[in-house]
């Protein structure tokens, strides 16, 4: 294992710019709250920079950013269940349009399992293979798991316009 000190520093600041803005928003998504992203995001460099892994290219270092950010993710969840808490407020700075507000509440309120495949496909472009790889799971589950996702969508968008199209109607009797 490397030291931290043997790594050129520019090396490690070309990686941070080009990987930080993406990983804060896989963060911001699986934690809901900005805070946690960013001291997520530390973890993870700090992560890269004292495990020093060796890549093959650019989309195996990307990969595995995208897999120590949803492992970190997923530990500061657990850590986190008995202080559960959310601040949809501090996320819609970050989305211009009320659409993808409501789109990333309705994400938000996912299983954690289907936030990760839905938001690296939608948001970022992954195709199903490259996110099996990157969450190690199976092609089938990834499929799977974005059919489930996608229905889960729908059935809270459906539940949100029949809300917002029915009245309530009071009744005597």
């Amino acid at each position: 294992m490397k030291c931290i000190s043997d790594q050129p520093t520019d090396g490690i600041e070309s990686v941070i710019k080009e990987y930080s803005n993406m990983l804060f928003r896989i963060c911001l998504v699986m934690l809901c709250s900005e805070h946690d992203a960013e001291d997520a995001l530390q973890e993870i460099f700090i992560r890269y920079m004292s495990k020093a892994p060796i890549f093959n290219d650019k989309e195996h270092q990307k990969a595995w950013l995208i897999r120590v950010a949803s492992n970190i993710c997923k530990d500061m969840k657990r850590f986190s269940l008995r202080h559960n808490h959310i601040n949809i407020d501090e996320l819609s700075d970050y989305y211009s349009s009320d659409a993808n507000a409501d789109i990333l509440e309705a994400v938000l309120v996912l299983p954690q399992k289907y936030k990760l495949v839905i938001l690296l496909h939608y948001v970022d472009g992954y195709d199903v293979e490259s996110i099996s790889k990157i969450a190690e799971i199976s092609v089938s589950a990834v499929k799977k798991r974005l059919q489930r996702g996608r229905e889960m969508l729908k059935l809270e968008y459906r539940k949100e316009s029949l809300y917002n199209e029915s009245k309530p109607v009071k009744r005597y009797s």
